[in-house]
């Protein structure tokens, strides 16, 4: 068995004294591990450090093996990450929403999505509102997808500003003045075309951060990953 796809680092752990089984994002192939021999030399080690980008080839005797990787680097995007804490703090949370996804289940638009905001995540002000969306499309994939096309109440598409924290749907100002308290804001940007403000980046991931810990982390026993609060506390 063999294939060859591009791929984003998510991370590394030590195999034996010299070896070590790499976990990749791949384009194709989804989140896929694998053995690197001698990945722990120092000819290798800068290269399979999150958030780099890599071509990879996989082979192994049957599917269901672990199988070995030969890496070569294409893009290096590590030492500008390491530069500031909303980019150790970015990639660390990427690669742990990344890890909720089946182990090789493909996930093209996310790997794409992915690369995107790897390279965005050195200007934390760029990077986040592109990482709200990453949330949002997470949460899609795993079948709890938002719904932020039209009133939940009138079916109007125009002034949504609230979603409801109980259908994931969007709703409008007047429809939901009389329970605002109760409800969600949705910020502006993830409305309709909007310039991105701080307050609404704050929004959004209050926003995502409600359903992510609803749906996805407290169902599995996990807490919501420290990185995303760093993340956000980079921002000021």
């Amino acid at each position: 068995m063999q294939w060859i796809d591009d791929g984003i680092v998510l991370g590394t752990r030590a195999h034996g004294e010299a070896s070590v089984i790499l976990e990749l994002f791949t384009r194709d192939h989804g989140r896929h591990l694998g053995l690197v021999r001698g990945g722990r030399s120092r000819r290798s080690q800068p290269v399979l450090q999150p958030g780099n980008g890599v071509h990879a080839t996989w082979h192994a005797r049957l599917d269901e093996h672990l199988g070995n990787f030969s890496v070569e680097p294409v893009q290096s995007r590590a030492a500008r990450l390491m530069e500031g804490r909303a980019g150790v703090a970015g990639i660390t949370h990427l690669a742990a929403l990344a890890r909720l996804m089946p182990e090789r289940d493909p996930h093209p638009g996310l790997y794409e999505a992915l690369t995107v905001i790897a390279d965005a995540l050195p200007d934390g002000e760029l990077a986040a509102p592109l990482l709200v969306r990453f949330e949002l499309e997470v949460l899609q994939e795993l079948g709890f997808g938002l719904d932020l096309t039209e009133c939940a109440a009138t079916g109007a598409t125009t002034d949504l500003v609230y979603v409801s924290p109980k259908s994931a749907r969007a709703v409008s100002a007047g429809a939901g003045e009389p329970w605002k308290d109760r409800l969600l804001a949705l910020p502006a940007f993830l409305a309709g075309p909007a310039p991105v403000r701080r307050e609404d980046i704050l929004a959004g991931f209050r926003l995502t951060g409600y359903f992510l810990s609803r749906h996805v982390f407290e169902p599995r026993g996990l807490a919501m990953p420290d990185a995303r609060a760093a993340f956000i506390r980079a921002l000021g």
